[in-house]
Order: C-alpha cells, then sequence, then structure tokens
C-alpha cells in the first residue's frame, strides 16, 4: 500500500511503465530531515509553498527571505517566518483551516530540487523566543511526514546570487514597497500605509509602476 500514490497516479506510471521506479522513489522517502537535506534547507534564500483551502482549492506562494530564514528545530520539523505581503494572507488562512502543506526547495546554481508534505500550524512572533526572525509577522511550523528529492534537469541556472532589498534587516526594518503607492488600490490602505504613501512622494498609476527596486528612478 503506497502512502503517495493512489490510482490516478498508478495509471499513469503503468501507461509508461515507470510503476517500479516509483516505488523505489517513495521507499527513498523518509519523514525525518537528513544531514543532506539539513544542508540544502538551512542554505536556501527561497522556497515555494502549496496550501489548499477548506474548499479543496490550491495555492502556490513564493517564500524569499536571508539563507537560513527557515530553520530545522527537530528531526522532522522546521519554521520559518512571514513578512509583510499583500494583506490578503492566503497561504495563513489555508493553513488555519486546513493545515496540509507541500514545499519545494529549488537551488538554481546546482541545479538541486528537494520536495516536503506535511502538516503546518501558524504562531504568533511570541514563540520566537530567541528573537531571530525581525520583522515577521508570524512564524510557521511545519512538521514534515514526507520528504523526497526531485528530478533537477530541467532547472534553469539563474547565475545572480542577489537577496532581495526588502528581506528586514537585523532590526525588521525593510524599504516600503512601491506597489502600495498604485493609486488603484490607495483607497483601501490603512492609516499607517497612507502616511508612508505620502512620505513616498503620494500615489502612482499603474503605468509608471517601477517595481520594487527601492532605487528605481532615483
Amino acid at each position: 500500500m503506497s502512502n503517495l500514490y493512489d490510482e490516478t497516479h498508478r495509471a499513469f506510471q503503468d501507461r509508461h511503465d515507470s510503476r517500479r521506479l516509483a516505488d523505489r522513489l517513495e521507499s527513498l522517502s523518509h519523514a525525518e530531515f537528513d544531514p543532506n537535506d539539513r544542508d540544502f534547507i538551512q542554505a536556501a534564500s527561497l522556497f515555494f509553498l502549496a496550501t489548499v483551502d477548506e474548499r479543496g482549492r490550491p495555492t502556490v506562494s513564493y517564500k524569499g527571505g536571508a539563507p537560513g530564514f527557515v530553520r530545522i528545530t527537530s528531526n522532522n520539523e522546521l519554521v520559518f517566518p512571514v513578512y509583510d505581503g499583500n494583506g490578503m494572507f492566503l497561504s495563513l488562512g489555508n493553513i488555519s483551516g486546513k493545515s496540509d502543506v507541500g514545499m519545494l526547495f529549488i537551488d538554481f546554481q546546482s541545479p538541486r530540487r528537494l520536495r516536503i508534505q506535511g502538516t503546518a500550524r501558524v504562531l504568533p512572533t511570541s514563540d520566537d523566543a530567541a528573537g531571530r526572525y525581525p520583522g515577521a509577522q508570524y512564524i510557521v511550523r511545519v512538521v514534515a511526514e514526507c520528504i523526497f528529492v526531485n528530478c533537477g534537469r530541467y532547472i534553469h541556472r539563474l547565475d545572480e546570487r542577489k537577496l532581495s532589498p526588502h528581506v528586514p534587516d537585523e532590526s525588521g526594518s525593510q524599504p516600503f514597497p512601491a506597489w502600495k503607492r498604485l493609486d488603484v488600490i490607495a483607497d483601501t490602505l490603512g492609516e499607517e500605509d497612507r502616511a508612508a504613501v505620502m512620505k513616498a512622494g503620494g500615489t502612482l498609476a499603474v503605468a509608471d509602476y517601477p517595481g520594487e527596486d527601492p532605487d528605481a528612478g532615483r
């Protein structure tokens, strides 16, 4: 009995004579992080997070930070911070309603991929007793159930190793996002963001949006 595949997967595997290969790959999956997993995850500056809402609708989010922003806290647990985003809280809302998650880590230089399936909980930043995540709004703790390496041959190599300037610094500070200056959302902002928009020079038309480079237009 497989914990990873059901009959829909088996139908494709049998059509392409890959059932034996699929079974071997499942047998190589594991529920605890090995040394290679730990090194790869804790050196990562990004990953992709898949969540599902209570109606079964999936969404995938990109999560980025300084290398080490994902921390392994036990043999089968990891934590990562949630920084200021677009205010939709799709991932956190989904996790709070249905805890199943998928995580995809990619190294665009090697190239290499690692997948994690498990369950997640949203925690307040007060749980970050060591103060490792300045600027975080929440912390997410994931209990891994299935960890496995994925084929990396179609990963495109990205040579520039440059972190986003929006990653919060040691004091939790980060540049104000240009997208919050767009005139089409100006009337929806909270008081603090409205004040920041005025300080930054007012609203912008969509056609004038410079992207999220803090130095754009200077």
